[in-house]
């Protein structure tokens, strides 16, 4: 199905179908965002915020919560 194909059905359709389509993108949006920062935890693309981290509380840059 082509975008634009996509805009209309979704431009045309009533507001409670349109509360429902938002809120299934929504939760979808979030399970695919969930899903890659899994895959980049896992593949070290995330392991240099941990090594900051680490750094900067060696160098006593941080404050106890």
């Amino acid at each position: 199905m082509q975008i634009e194909t996509l805009e209309q059905h979704i431009a045309e359709l009533d507001d409670q179908s349109f509360a429902k389509l938002r809120e299934w993108f929504m939760e979808f949006d979030r399970s695919r965002w969930d899903k890659q920062l899994e895959t980049d935890s896992n593949g070290g693309k995330l392991d240099f915020l941990i090594d900051t981290a680490l750094a900067e509380e060696q160098e006593g840059k941080t404050a106890d919560l």
